[in-house]
């Protein structure tokens, strides 16, 4: 029987749960493999992602190079057209007979030039519209995908 002073109550026969340190150690073995599993999965899963990401990203800079050249020959063409035609332009001047067949070639050429200006700016407008959706479209699926692993998950 033991007393605590102080106490007016007398403590007989108190049991404490007897500690099994093998227990607590497999216990605690346990606990260590759950994380290092859910480690291993976390990061094959982060993995998995940046591997997506950069054959996303090495797309995306494929495609800008290819399209760069596209519009870089674009804009050559359409330089070269513009060139011959102001030569062009410039011989029939040079062979006019009178101010006023001068001035009716003139004219006609201005109306021509600004025609295929607008038909050469429709072009590469187009040409850099569907470039820039080429370009983003394997980020974009890349980024989309990713959402719906995170969503499944």
């Amino acid at each position: 029987m033991a007393k605590i002073t102080g106490k007016t109550e007398t403590i007989e026969n108190i049991e404490s749960p007897s500690f099994d340190p093998s227990k607590a150690a497999e216990q605690i073995r346990t606990v260590a493999d759950q994380n290092v599993e859910q480690s291993m999965e976390v990061f094959s899963k982060v993995s998995s992602d940046v591997d997506t990401a950069q054959k996303a990203l090495d797309s995306t800079l494929e495609i800008a190079k290819t399209t760069s050249n596209e519009v870089s020959l674009e804009t050559i063409a359409a330089l070269r057209a513009n060139a011959e035609a102001g030569f062009t332009h410039l011989e029939a001047l040079v062979a006019a007979k009178s101010p006023s067949e001068f001035f009716e070639l003139q004219t006609a050429f201005v109306r021509e030039q600004i025609e295929k200006s607008a038909e050469q700016a429709k072009l590469m407008q187009a040409l850099i519209l569907r470039a820039t959706e080429d370009m983003t479209k394997p980020i974009k699926d890349a980024f989309e995908k990713a959402l719906k692993g995170r969503k499944a998950a």
